[in-house]
C-alpha cells in the first residue's frame, strides 16, 4: 500500500484584510479520491485550501489558505509519500501588494497588478525522487488535450487527468485519464465518488507498486 499526499479545495490570495481571489472548487474531487484511497488500504495526507465539507476522519488533514502556504505544506508532506495526487485548483495570481485596510471605494476604476504563484505540481513533479509518482488535473476552456499534455510534460507528471469548468461545485464529472505518451488510459463519467474510484484504479495500474 502507499502513503499518498492529496492537495484539495481551492487557494485564497488576499487583495486587502477582507477581500481575496480564489475560484469555485469545492474539494469534492479531493475528498472522493481520499475516500477512495482509504478504502482499499492506502494512507492519505491531505493538503487542503478553505473548504465547506469535511473530509475522511482516516486521513491527516493540513489546512492552508495561499497557494504559497499550499506548496509549503506539501513540499515538507511529500518527502514522507510515496506519491502525489494534485487535484487542488490554486489560485494562479496574487496581488504584488497586499493592502494593509480595506480597499475604500472611490467611483475609480480599480487597477489591480497581479503576479502568478508558485505552481505547486510543477514544483513537486520536477523535485521527484525515482521512487515517486505524481499525477495532476487539467482544467481547461479550449485546446483541452494539447494543454493537458503540455501541463503533463512541464510538470513531470506520470498521469494528468483532464476535465472541464462544469466540474467545479458539481456533484458529477467527466474526465479522460492520459500518460506521457499522449495515450488516453482511461475516461470516466459520472458522481465525482464513482469517477474518483476509477481514477484511482487507473493510477493504481500504472503508478503504485502492488
Amino acid at each position: 500500500m502507499a502513503r499518498i499526499l492529496i492537495t484539495s479545495g481551492p487557494t485564497r490570495q488576499y487583495l486587502d484584510p477582507v477581500r481575496y481571489l480564489t475560484n469555485a472548487s469545492s474539494g469534492l474531487m479531493g475528498r472522493s479520491l481520499a475516500e477512495a484511497a482509504i478504502a482499499v488500504g492506502h494512507e492519505v495526507v491531505i493538503v487542503s485550501g478553505p473548504v465547506e465539507i469535511t473530509y475522511p476522519s482516516e486521513a491527516s488533514v493540513i489546512d492552508v489558505v495561499s497557494t504559497e502556504e499550499m506548496l509549503e505544506a506539501a513540499e515538507q508532506a511529500f518527502q514522507e509519500c510515496d506519491g502525489l495526487i494534485g487535484v487542488a485548483a490554486p489560485c494562479d495570481y496574487r496581488p504584488i501588494r497586499v493592502e494593509d485596510s480595506k480597499i475604500a471605494k472611490t467611483g475609480a476604476p480599480l487597477i489591480l497588478h497581479l503576479i502568478e504563484t508558485p505552481d505547486v505540481v510543477a514544483t513537486l513533479g520536477n523535485r521527484k525522487r525515482k521512487d515517486q509518482w505524481v499525477v495532476g488535473f487539467a482544467l481547461e476552456t479550449e485546446d483541452h488535450r494539447f494543454r493537458a499534455l503540455r501541463k503533463l510534460e512541464e510538470k513531470s507528471c506520470d498521469l494528468i487527468v483532464l476535465n472541464s469548468p462544469s466540474a467545479m461545485h458539481a456533484l458529477e464529472t467527466e474526465v479522460e485519464v492520459l500518460d506521457p505518451s499522449g495515450s488516453t488510459v482511461n475516461s470516466f463519467r459520472g458522481p465525482k465518488p464513482e469517477v474518483a474510484e476509477g481514477i484511482l484504479l487507473a493510477i493504481q495500474s500504472r503508478c503504485i507498486e502492488t
